[in-house]
This record gives structure tokens, C-alpha cells and sequence, in this order.
């Protein structure tokens, strides 16, 4: 049976209640987004969106979520509601390997299509005449932290309405002049009156991070460096904490994992080890280019970028043969162009070819781009031109050893891995699949050539920064054909093969082999078998690696594969490194926290492991270094402030679950019920144009005076249904344009009749009023206040006998099934108006006491912040006192006339200082005065309620 359709006016009180703009602290002012969505949030994801939104006066958050719960999920839903609001100006700083994968999952969850902003397309669009390349996006605008500090100035020449910073730990030491980025970054970004901080680890080594964070965000929170440093350095433990955990809360946010079990189920991590033992023409490689890479002067090398391409080389050398060999081929190349005095080949250029981190490196690193080139075609002398030949001479020389070892130990050893860790798979019931990550193209190549002809060769994918080669463009183009007329189609063609290969590996592979492109942006909860056949030496990435698929949703323990050369002092260290240390392929969570974020940048981390390659021969100077190497990492864990952030930024679980299950309900309830009235709006408005089932529904015809542009014939769904038909959801034009009708009809008076029986629900409430007639209004209510505006549907009842309908029961009457005809009744609607007046008042009434309370929260803030300045100032004041004392007392039993004397002068210097301290304290006073009152006007202003009235609709009802 088809049901009922709704009543014009029903349409255009769901239209409105779908589109309205509801106040910042609730569920519904997300739930346009919660429905837009296609991931399914947990309910720490929805609770954390909603701190970051609540509060209008607010500056920002920090968001403090452990690892692994999903912060950029948390992240995302508040750059879906802004954008929802029309607040499009957005920027996302983020490290630079991270970049891809924001834009993914900004598609993919959200539907939002961001724009990676970097070198190449900034200075393409500059010389398109666009002076400010970031105001160029359409949607949101991606960059890397050094690319933001480096054009700092466009940046801050932009009114943003929401920055976020993701890793935001890096910016945590902006107090020291030595943090340049973090220096940059906060001026470029004083004016921004929205910003999320993105950080599992807020807190490392000394509270005053916390004060360096806090002040990205606001400078009003706490007063100046050395007032903090004072106040809550040098009070007792408790009472210090205590002022600073109330101060916190305002602004910080930290859920933990085990807080939110009872929603995420964890799977666990297990490792294998495949042990290998390079042949002797593999050893003599290795030593060669090794002593090769060690020499002072390499002619081959850039000056300026030395220790980036030679870092990439030593883990060239580590990966195979294949790699190396052609890695030194290019090299020989470059040198041999300077010899015959043509165009010096770009050696990084060439060598991002095959190692795609390249470019993540180059832009952590700071190399000085002026010497990128290194070497000019310039007339070189005799004995220049015999050292470049000669050093050509040994590049050929272990090219053609590379080129000729026949015997990979490497390759073997993952054949017997591959066939191990199946076996282990098959034992947990998980899928035969595996994803097999390396650092090199050329690797990856050969690979694929082992592989073919083992029993692994039917079911091979191969994954790269191009994805160009043949079977990824049969793939995507099989799947544009499987996937014609649906919304699985973004139009990117980047975008689409990515996720052709990823469902052709979920459905029809059994290995993806997959260079560093593979570890950002795409989800593989289908897989539970990682393999580093290249083992990076940033432990960053390994967890990014193996978060594909050890993720929400995994349903197997994942298995993890690492090769360890136990001829190699140095690798074999790094692995010991990277397991115990880092413990990162064992347990349920893999790094924690405090390693991750003691390491800062992990490329500073690598590194630091180059240097050690770089620079130690034998294996006792490598055992010694890599001890060395542990001992730093010790000492930059700082256990005391662990215990800190925990005392400051955590909740008692209990609290949190009990929270989190209210948030819970609370948003389930929200989507299913906004959906239920999309879907039933969208139903009574395209009766005559399409068919509707229990999943969605198929558009057969376009509705007179629609825009085609955007919309398609077909089949069309809500977010995370089967995914093969358009996705349908509130922003979708489609739904734009029929809420814009409903919203827009002219309704005349009207007799609504209700089917209390064809709701097929029980409502108590309203059983009373069957058989009874009345009238019932709805109002537009616009309430503009603290710089936002916030839209109400007020809804009032009442019945013939003139009695008016209590709470929420003149709503429930507008959700039953209804018919309408013309008005009959002779209205006398004063009851009608009296209520609604009554709840006018009342909504406004709980309006401006929630503003207030925002407004207490700020002001609150402003006198914490003017009494921090005055602290400092008293506290310079009590230690000059002290010092006055002590000198008096000095004074008073020197020896000598002359010591009198000079302790008597030091006395009146020191009386000096203090009451010049005295007079700038009081002119400090006042100024800080003027200023908080400054401000309180200024929020006074904004707390004053502009309020717009519209009757929508009134109507007579009988309830059957």
C-alpha cells in the first residue's frame, strides 16, 4: 500500500524544520550533516563536532581525541555545518603527507570536493593573473604547515571562517622565537574567529605547550608567558591544576579509547618477522654504494639537498637492486649532461619519479630551493672533467652489478612470507587479501613480475601516485561502465581510478602491491594482511600504513609482515627500533600517543636514522647510535607530564560513556527522524515524477521549472545505503529545490484532517483531543544574537472549546497522515494566540539565558585574563620587596662605611624599579580595564535579541 502523502501545509513545515538554522548547542543544528554523511559516526565524533560549535563567542577548540578515534571525522562534520551554513571560506593546515588523504576523506564522507593547494598550482594560478591563489577554491583549501608559512601573507590577507589545524603539537612551542612555522602561522592567524587544533598529544614536556596551543586560539585566555609561567609553574600542584582544568574546559576536549568501547570494537595487531640474508653480490652492492654515499664531496649530489637525496637513496639501496640500480643510472646520467655541457638533469625530479615520499620530504626538510640544481653546464677544468668522469666510471660500474644480481633474497623471502601470513589468515577467517607497500616504483615493477607467476598472479592490483599503467586504466574504465548514472562517479578522474582499484581489490584481488600513495586516503577494512616489503623509517607512516586497514570496521586481528636483513647491523636496529620502542605491530592500538607525538616530525626522525647510516661503519658505532638514539627518545617521553595532561584534560570515564550514550541516542534519533521527513517531503513533492520504495525512490521525469544542472534521471538513495544509485541527501540540489517550493507556497486556510489510526503509533498525549476540532499556527521565528542567527518553528494549538494543546502535542499533530480541505469553522482563535505568545516568550526567555550564559563564559575568561597581567605585575612587585629586605638586612651589618654605602645605593636602586613596577602596575590596571570593558560592550551589543516573526501557516484540525 502506498502511504499517505503528506498536506501542503505539512510540506512546508518538514521543508522548514530540514533547512532551518538551529542553535549551535543541539543535536539538530548537526543533523542536516549527520544525515549528509556517509560514514557511520560514532557517537565521541558527534559529541566532539558539537563542543567545537556550541559556543558562537568562542574562538576555537582544541580537540585532544586519543589516536586512532577518528579527530579528522570529528573535524569533518564541523567543515560540513559550516559549509551548510554558507561559512565557505575554510583553510585545512595539515603535515604534508596528510594532505591526499584530507582530500579523500572529505569527499568520500562528505561530499565536499577540497582543493590541495601547493607549489605547483599556486604559481599556475598566479600567472592566470589571481593575485591570491587561496581565494581561488570552490571548496575548502588544503596546505601543508610550510607551505602556509611560506605564503603566510595571502593567509592572513583572507577572512576565514574556519581554520583547521591538523597535528597541531607542532605549533605547541610557538612561545620559543626558535619555532618559526608556529611564530608565522599564529599572526597569519590572529584574526580568524573560528579554529579547530587537531592534537593527541597537547601536552608533551612542559605546561607551557598548553599555553602555546591555547594562545593559536585565543590570547585571552590566559595573560602573558610570564604571568602563566608564575602562576601555575610556581603555585601549589593543586591549586594550580584545579584554576587550570577549570580554564581548559572551555576550550580543550580529550576522549580516550577505552572511554568509547562500548560503540568501537578494536581488533588486534600480530607480527611476523621474515628474516633474510642477502647473496654475496647483494652484500658487495650494499658496501659499494654505501662507502660511495659517505665521501665528503659527490659531484653527483646538490650542495643544497645533500642529505634529503641521500637519505632517499640509502632507502633505495634498502628496497632492491631494481631500485638502486636505477637510481644510479639517473645519477650518471646527470653528470655526464654537465660533461657534455647540455641541460643539467633535475635530479629530484628524477628520482620523485620512483620515490613518490620525495615530495613530503623536500617540503618537512627546508632545503634551500636556490640550490636545487647544484651544478651549472659551466667550462670546467681538466681535472674537474676527469672527476666527473671518473665518478661516472663508478656509477656504471655498480648499476651494472645491480642490474646483474639474479638472485633477489628479499623477493624469495616474500614468497615464503606471502604463503606464511595466508595461513594465518585462513586460522583468524580472514580474507586472503593482502596489501604489500614498498617505497619504490621501479620496486613495485618488480614485484609485480615475481608475483606473476606464483599462484598470487591472477589476483594482482597495483597502486601508485599515477595509477597510468594498463591495468588501472582497464580497471577504471570498467568500472565507470559498472557504475554509469550513480553518484559513485565524482567526475575526478584521479579520484574515480583510485576507488576502481580499491573495489577491484575488495571484490576480485588478492594482492595490492602499493607504493607510498597507497598508505593515504583509502580505506581497506576488507584486508587484514599489511606487508612492508620497505620498512620506512618514519614511524608515522608505518601507522598510517597499517591504519588502512587495522581501522573502524576491521572485523579480523590484522597481521603485519616486516623483512629484517640480519646482515645488516643498522636495519636490523631500526626494526628492534620500530617494534619495541614505537610498538607498533603488536596490540590493539598500535603507537601510542606519547612516542608518537615525542617524535614531532617524523621525517626529522628519519633523519636522524640517515645520519646514522651516513656516518657509522661498524657495528659498534651503530649499536652505540641507535642506543643513543633510544635515550633521546626516553627523555623526550616525559612520563610526570603524562600523568599532567591526564590530571588536566581527562574526564572519569564513567562521566564520558555516560555522555557519550545520551550523544548517542540523541543523534540516531535526530538522523533517522530527518531523514524519515526528507524522504517523506520528497514523496509528496514528486508524486507525479517518480516511484518510491522502503530504500529511496526513481526519478522518471524532472518536475516543470527545475534546473537540470546537478540533477539526473534514475535512482536515487540516502547516504550509506547500497551506494549504486545518486546519493541523495538534504544538500543534494534535488532536495534543495523541493524544500524551496514547499518553503515558498503561498497556503491558503485550510481544515487539516489527522488519522490518528493510520499513524499506526500509540501518542497518549493526544488521545484526548480524537473526535475535536480546532485551530492550529506556525510561526517562523528568527532569533539573531551573539553574531548568529538561529531559526524556530513555533507551533500552537488549541481546540474549539478553547483549550490550548499542551507541550510538544500541536507537532505530533503535524506528524499523523492527514487530508485537507476547505476551512468550515468560524474562527475564534483567541486562545490560539495567547498560547502562542506564551511560548514566544518562553523560548526567547531560554534563548537569552543560554547567550547568557555564553556571555558569563567570555567575561569570566576576560577577568581571569586581566587578573593573569595583574599577577605577573605583583609578583615582580613581591620578588623586588624581597630582594629591598634582604639588602636592608646586608646594609645594616656591613663592616665598613663604604660596603654601607654601596648596599644603601643597591636599596635605592631597587626602591626605583619597584615603584616604577608600582606606577605600571596601575597604568597596566587601567589599561587592561579599558580593554575588558572594551570588549564587554562589545559582547553586550551582540547579546541583544533581533527577533523576525512570519506566520506561516494557520489552519482548522479535526482529529479522527
Amino acid at each position: 500500500m502506498t502511504p499517505p502523502i503528506l498536506t501542503p501545509h505539512q510540506s512546508q513545515y518538514f521543508a522548514w524544520l530540514l533547512t532551518r538554522r538551529a542553535a549551535g548547542d543541539t543535536v539538530e543544528s548537526l543533523a542536516s550533516t549527520l544525515v549528509d554523511s556517509q560514514v557511520d559516526l560514532n557517537p565521541h565524533q558527534v559529541d566532539a563536532a558539537l563542543f567545537a560549535c556550541r559556543n558562537p563567542l568562542s574562538r576555537g577548540v582544541i580537540l585532544a581525541d586519543e589516536v586512532g578515534l577518528g579527530k579528522t571525522i570529528e573535524a569533518g562534520l564541523v567543515i560540513s555545518q559550516r559549509w551548510a551554513e554558507r561559512r565557505r571560506k575554510i583553510l585545512i593546515i595539515v603535515p604534508a603527507n596528510l594532505r591526499k588523504q584530507w582530500h579523500q576523506e572529505l569527499q568520500d564522507k562528505f561530499t565536499l570536493q577540497g582543493l590541495i593547494l601547493e607549489a605547483k598550482n599556486y604559481n599556475a594560478l598566479r600567472k592566470q593573473g589571481l593575485q591570491n591563489p587561496f581565494q581561488s577554491a570552490s571548496g575548502p583549501v588544503i596546505c601543508s604547515y610550510q607551505f602556509a608559512k611560506a605564503k603566510a601573507q595571502d593567509v592572513k590577507d583572507i577572512t576565514w571562517d574556519l581554520v583547521v589545524l591538523d597535528e597541531a603539537h607542532r605549533l605547541r612551542n610557538v612561545y620559543k622565537t626558535s619555532n618559526v612555522i608556529a611564530k608565522t602561522l599564529k599572526d597569519a592567524l590572529a584574526d580568524v574567529s573560528s579554529k579547530v587544533l587537531l592534537t593527541a598529544t597537547p601536552l608533551q614536556n612542559s605546561l607551557l605547550e598548553l599555553y602555546g596551543l591555547v594562545s593559536i586560539i585565543d590570547d585571552r585566555v590566559f595573560g602573558d608567558l610570564d604571568s602563566f609561567r608564575t602562576q601555575f609553574t610556581t603555585q601549589s600542584r593543586e591549586q594550580a591544576f584545579a584554576d587550570l582544568r577549570h580554564r581548559l574546559a572551555a576550550v580543550s576536549k580529550r576522549t580516550l579509547r577505552r572511554q568509547v568501547q562500548p560503540y568501537v570494537s578494536y581488533t588486534a595487531r600480530k607480527a611476523i618477522v621474515q628474516e633474510f640474508t642477502p647473496s654475496s653480490e647483494e652484500q658487495e652492492l650494499s658496501r659499494l654504494v654505501a662507502e660511495y654515499l659517505r665521501r665528503p664531496n659527490l659531484k653527483a649530489l646538490p650542495e643544497g639537498q645533500r642529505k634529503l637525496i641521500s637519505l632517499v637513496l640509502w632507502k633505495l639501496l634498502a628496497s632492491s637492486s631494481h631500485a638502486i640500480a636505477g637510481a644510479l643510472e639517473t645519477m650518471a646520467m646527470r653528470l655526464q649532461s654537465v660533461l657534455d655541457q647540455a641541460p643539467v638533469i633535475d635530479l629530484t625530479e628524477e628520482l620523485d619519479e620512483d620515490y613518490e615520499a620525495l615530495d613530503e620530504l623536500a617540503d618537512e626538510s627546508g632545503d634551500d630551493e636556490s640550490e636545487k640544481e647544484g651544478l651549472m653546464s659551466v667550462a670546467l677544468s681538466v681535472e674537474e672533467r676527469d672527476a666527473f668522469s671518473a665518478e661516472i666510471g663508478e656509477l656504471q660500474q655498480f648499476k651494472h652489478l645491480a642490474t646483474n644480481i639474479r638472485d633477489d633474497a628479499k623477493g624469495n623471502a616474500l614468497l615464503t612470507a606471502l604463503d606464511k601470513a595466508f595461513a594465518e589468515l585462513e586460522r583468524l577467517g580472514a580474507a586472503k587479501k593482502a596489501i604489500i607497500f614498498t617505497e619504490s616504483r621501479r620496486t613495485q615493477d618488480y614485484l609485480l613480475r615475481l608475483l606473476s607467476s606464483t599462484p598470487y598472479g591472477d589476483g594482482i592490483v597495483l597502486f601508485n601516485g599515477t595509477n597510468s599503467d594498463t591495468g588501472a586504466k582497464a580497471t577504471y574504465m570498467d568500472w565507470l561502465k559498472r557504475h554509469e548514472g550513480t553518484d559513485r562517479i565524482t567526475g575526478s578522474k584521479t579520484a574515480d581510478t583510485r576507488a576502481a582499484l580499491v573495489e577491484h581489490f575488495k571484490e576480485r584481488g588478492k594482492v595490492m602491491i602499493a607504493t607510498e600513495a597507497g598508505a593515504e586516503g583509502i580505506n581497506l577494512q576488507f584486508c587484514s594482511l599489511v606487508i612492508n616489503y620497505d620498512l620506512p623509517w618514519n614511524p608515522q607512516r608505518i601507522e598510517q600504513r597499517i591504519g588502512r586497514c587495522h581501522r573502524y570496521g576491521q572485523k579480523h586481528d590484522v597481521v603485519v609482515v616486516n623483512f629484517v636483513d640480519r646482515s645488516n647491523e643498522a636495519d636490523a636496529r631500526v626494526y628492534e627500533l620500530l617494534a619495541q620502542k614505537f610498538r607498533l605491530f603488536e596490540g590493539v592500538f598500535g603507537a601510542s600517543d606519547e612516542v608518537l607525538g615525542a617524535i614531532g616530525s617524523g621525517v626529522d626522525f628519519e633523519r636522524r636514522i640517515a645520519d646514522i647510516y651516513q656516518n657509522c661503519r661498524n657495528p659498534d658505532q651503530i649499536k652505540s647510535s641507535f642506543e643513543q638514539l633510544q635515550l633521546d627518545l626516553s627523555g623526550e617521553i616525559n612520563e610526570a607530564m603524562v600523568r599532567t595532561r591526564q590530571v588536566l584534560l581527562e574526564n572519569f570515564d564513567e562521566q564520558v560513556q555516560e555522555k557519550l550514550r545520551i550523544s548517542d541516542e540523541d543523534s540516531k534519533n535526530a538522523r533517522s527522524r530527518f531523514e524519515r521527513m526528507l524522504m517523506e517531503l520528497s514523496r509528496a513533492e514528486l508524486y507525479e515524477f517518480a516511484s518510491f520504495d522502503d530504500d529511496g525512490f526513481s526519478l522518471h521525469n524532472l518536475p516543470d521549472g527545475i534546473s537540470s544542472s546537478g540533477i539526473s534521471l534514475g535512482r536515487y538513495e540516502l547516504p550509506r545505503r547500497t551506494g549504486e544509485a545518486h546519493l541523495y541527501r538534504i544538500g543534494h540540489p534535488l532536495a534543495l529545490w523541493i524544500a524551496e517550493q514547499a518553503k515558498g507556497r503561498t497556503l491558503e486556510g485550510a481544515r487539516l484532517t489527522f488519522d490518528y489510526e493510520a499513524y499506526g503509533k500509540k501518542i497518549a498525549t493526544l488521545e484526548p483531543y480524537r473526535g475535536k476540532t480546532g485551530w492550529l499556527t506556525v510561526k517562523l521565528l528568527s532569533v539573531a544574537a551573539l553574531g548568529d542567527k538561529e531559526e524556530h518553528l513555533l507551533v500552537a494549538a488549541s481546540t474549539a472549546g478553547g483549550e490550548a494543546l499542551a507541550e510538544e502535542d500541536p507537532e505530533k499533530l503535524l506528524r499523523l497522515p492527514a487530508t485537507h480541505r476547505a476551512a468550515g469553522l468560524f474562527y475564534s482563535g483567541d486562545t490560539l494566540l495567547a498560547d502562542a505568545e506564551t511560548r514566544k516568550t518562553e523560548l526567547l526567555r531560554q534563548i537569552n539565558e543560554r547567550n547568557l550564559g555564553y556571555f558569563e563564559q567570555e567575561v569570566q575568561k576576560l577577568d581571569a585574563w586581566a587578573d593573569d597581567l595583574k599577577f605577573g605585575l605583583e609578583q615582580q612587585i613581591k620578588e623586588i620587596d624581597r630582594q629591598i629586605k634582604e639588602v636592608r638586612g646586608t646594609a645594616a651589618t656591613a663592616p665598613t662605611l663604604e660596603e654601607k654605602l654601596s648596599w644603601q645605593k643597591k636599596q635605592r636602586d631597587l626602591e626605583a624599579r619597584r615603584s616604577k613596577l608600582r606606577r605600571d602596575l596601575f597604568i597596566r590596571q587601567d589599561e587592561v580595564e579599558e580593554q575588558r570593558n572594551k570588549l564587554i560592550g562589545e559582547l553586550e551589543d551582540q547579546l541583544k535579541q533581533r527577533v523576525e516573526e512570519k506566520t506561516l501557516f494557520t489552519v482548522e484540525w479535526e482529529l479522527k
